[in-house]
């Protein structure tokens, strides 16, 4: 008999994920700082996973078991902080993990009323994979800590007008320090971003000098990313500091350098020079051609041939 698939277990409030992770009643109901070793989940509520509707800013260390975050699956021996928007399936694989860290929870109200509600959908990272993760060095992981000891702190204290202003300029500045050190480590890891940026342009050469266009039509950045094996959102700001463009730039700059080369060496119309990159309508085409050259495919030809 096929073994029943658990569902993940939905969360709304940190009471009831506090509860379910055995910790004790949160000290502010929208936001909570846990430390991993406090943590006695009851496994059986949650073997299915969690869905929670909550903001998740975590560090890792001395992790033994694996932890999956949408597709994948992360190693964390070398420690990692890792961000979670609301709403994302998390699941563990087995039940003996034996890791130190932290986790701050935020629900998005306790956001809301501030600049901040809408601005944190900006931090691309909390949308990239566990994979991802912000790696931190020693000196980087003093600031973090400090950081998250001054939440911990205001924490403690008895609530008051002043209580969510701090504690939201407290978040932002934990956010303005994993923007600065992601950034740093897109370049302390330029050798394997480069890598993977020669990954991608081999995989849109392909896509483009076969018949693998016309069949399935313009690659998206979502279906790059998946056959990359990152999120779209790394992928795009790997590629900004490496390039200064995005993913979906750097698809359409192939695309173009592909559709002067076919104008500029063959007599194909510009319909069925469409057609073969992958556009459904040769407007599409003409007008994206335009867009990046200043010229119409008809007139780049023109002036190639009169050259």
């Amino acid at each position: 008999m096929k073994k029943e698939t658990k569902q993940p277990r939905v969360f709304s409030s940190i009471s009831e994920l506090n509860h379910a992770l055995g910790l004790p009643k949160p000290l502010h109901p929208l936001i909570s700082l846990n430390y991993y070793k406090d943590m006695k989940p009851e496994w059986s509520s949650i073997e299915g996973g969690m869905i929670m509707n909550l903001y998740k800013i975590s560090y890792k260390s001395n992790f033994t078991g694996r932890f999956k975050y949408g597709q994948h699956f992360y190693d964390f021996n070398e420690g990692g902080l890792c961000f979670v928007s609301p709403n994302q399936v998390i699941l563990v694989d087995d039940t003996e993990q034996d890791y130190g860290g932290f986790s701050l929870m935020i629900h998005p109200d306790f956001l809301r009323n501030y600049p901040l509600g809408k601005q944190i959908r900006n931090y691309g990272f909390f949308s990239y994979t566990s994979a991802e993760a912000l790696h931190l060095s020693e000196k980087e992981k003093e600031t973090i800590f400090g950081v998250i000891k001054m939440i911990e702190d205001e924490l403690a204290l008895p609530i008051d007008q002043f209580s969510q202003d701090v504690m939201i300029a407290q978040i932002e500045l934990l956010l303005h320090y994993s923007n600065r050190y992601y950034n740093r480590q897109f370049i302390t890891r330029k050798a394997a971003n480069h890598d993977l940026l020669t990954r991608l342009d081999i995989l849109l050469t392909e896509h483009f000098d076969t018949r693998k266009a016309m069949e399935s039509g313009l690659p998206t950045v979502q279906d790059v990313a998946a056959q990359l094996q990152v999120s779209q959102r790394y992928l795009s700001d790997m590629l900004r500091s490496l390039t200064g463009q995005n993913a979906q730039q750097h698809i359409h700059n192939k695309l173009i350098e592909k559709a002067k080369e076919i104008l500029s060496s063959s007599k194909l119309s510009i319909a069925e020079i469409a057609y073969q990159l992958g556009f459904e309508h040769p407007q599409s085409f003409n007008k994206l051609f335009k867009q990046k050259t200043n010229q119409s495919p008809v007139a780049f030809r023109s002036s190639f041939l009169q050259n």
